[in-house]
């Protein structure tokens, strides 16, 4: 049996930050003490005298966190491997905190049926260095099949779908739903979250024919905020939460990016509670002011919007609006962002920044880690029912650590994506991740994947959800 002590490192759960040692045996979380206990050295040397080989790591002065979950990555694979895989795009996770992951359905093929969930599921195999696990796209003709395969019908263990994608805008993949009739029986389902891409198509379409009139095939890249409009956003999202509260939906209204938004969601909670509100931290980061900086490299969906559309998200993480964060990490090539607004892909790769990102803001805005630790991976944790990002006794042992007040450049350099950059290079972050645990082994030490991790271990497994 192999044990590690934590000792000493300031714990945050979304409960209380407190100084404590953690115990991990094996793969699972097997005791939180907490230093303000009379007991915490009787406790200590307790597990010492009956694991005397017991590797200890002093952390005092460090912060420890669950490792993140993120619902919401699209790792291009199958299909678009050459943008990303499964194999980089979780070293990049796990190298910015995030120990366990959702992939999205919109890949080559999408993952809208039992036999391609089975193909995405057979062919992790220990490629992947965090838990894993995969969302089912809808589609206009596939409910009856989601529904079989929620229902163990389908050939597939329901506990292997995580949540039910609806593309309500069309986005990478064209997997646009729009018949009234199929979004009511989608709204239906009750054993998974239902996760929304929010998006009116019919106003982005006018939006985007007056652009080419006005620029031709010179539309600045500052004119996405106006394509991808915030009335498109707001109509498609008013839709969404109107047939959440009609349905008693489980929603996941994600990315959020607008302060109109927030509000809609905060007045629909009184009628459905169950409704989730999701945002990346590109929103929370980068504002209408960064299009002429950034260019291509700000082109996502939805747009990033105003600066008090980006201070409203802030507020709404403060005190607690906002329930998780999705980086919608979405990697590209350098060479496909290059060239007209028209022909540019939509889609930033984040989820490296994801944590150093909330710590900053939290540094910032004077928001509690306590929050962080909510957003980041236990509000995340208990919507889809996994046994993990929490530090609480019999939880995997998915574990980060860090330096809250370190200071640190971001360079494309350092990138673990394929993709090899980041629309935050050069930004200035606080919270450098020291270590990093998934299922109790160690992977990153000193902020960098470890070179001599096994190529015959397992690292990252497949989530399963619905078990709490």
């Amino acid at each position: 049996m192999s044990v590690k002590i934590l000792h000493k490192a300031t714990i945050v759960t979304s409960e209380k930050e407190a100084v404590g040692s953690v115990v991990i045996m094996d793969e699972s979380i097997s005791d939180v003490i907490y230093a303000e206990a009379s007991d915490f050295d009787w406790q200590i040397s307790n597990i010492l005298e009956k694991y005397p080989d017991a590797e200890i790591m002093e952390l005092e002065g460090k912060y420890l966190m669950a490792g993140g979950i993120d619902a919401h990555v699209h790792f291009r694979d199958p299909g678009l491997t050459h943008k990303a895989d499964i194999a980089t795009e979780s070293r990049a996770a796990v190298a910015g905190g995030v120990t366990s992951v959702l992939d999205m359905p919109n890949t080559s093929p999408a993952t809208i049926s039992a036999e391609t969930l089975k193909a995405k599921l057979d062919s992790v195999q220990n490629r992947s260095l965090a838990n894993i696990g995969f969302n089912i796209g809808a589609t206009n003709e596939n409910h009856d099949q989601i529904v079989a395969m929620l229902d163990g019908e389908a050939g597939i263990p329901p506990k292997m779908v995580g949540g039910v994608k609806v593309f309500m805008g069309s986005s990478t993949g064209n997997m646009l739903v729009d018949q009234t009739g199929t979004l009511d029986k989608l709204f239906s389902i009750k054993e998974r979250p239902v996760l929304v891409h929010c998006e009116d198509e019919a106003t982005i379409k006018a939006n985007m024919q007056a652009a080419v009139e006005r620029f031709g095939d010179e539309i600045p890249f500052c004119e996405h905020e106006n394509i991808r409009s915030r009335s498109a956003c707001i109509k498609s999202s008013i839709k969404a939460l109107e047939k959440a509260i009609s349905h008693g939906t489980r929603l996941v209204l994600c990315h959020i990016s607008t302060k109109e938004e927030i509000e809609m969601v905060r007045a629909a909670k009184l009628s459905n509670p169950s409704i989730i509100a999701e945002t990346s931290c590109n929103y929370l980061w980068f504002c209408d002011e960064d299009y002429d900086r950034l260019g291509s490299r700000a082109k996502c969906n939805p747009s990033i919007k105003t600066t008090k559309d980006r201070q409203a998200l802030r507020e709404a993480l403060l005190n607690g609006q906002i329930d998780t964060i999705g980086s919608d990490h979405a990697p590209h090539l350098p060479c496909e962002k290059e060239g007209p607004y028209a022909k540019v892909p939509s889609g930033l790769p984040s989820i490296q920044q994801s944590l150093p990102v909330l710590l900053t803001i939290a540094d910032q805005e004077d928001i509690p880690l306590t929050r962080i630790a909510s957003v980041f991976s236990e509000n995340a944790s208990a919507l889809y029912g996994i046994r993990r990002g929490c530090i609480r006794k019999g939880y995997a042992a998915d574990i980060v650590i860090f330096d809250k007040d370190k200071e640190f450049i971001v360079k494309s350099e350092d990138q673990y994506s394929k993709c090899g950059w980041t629309p935050y290079e050069g930004e200035c972050l606080k919270g450098f991740i020291e270590k990093v645990f998934v299922n109790g082994k160690a992977v990153v030490e000193d902020g960098k994947i470890m070179t001599d991790l096994d190529e015959n271990t397992t690292y990252g497994k497949l989530l399963k959800f619905s078990e709490l």
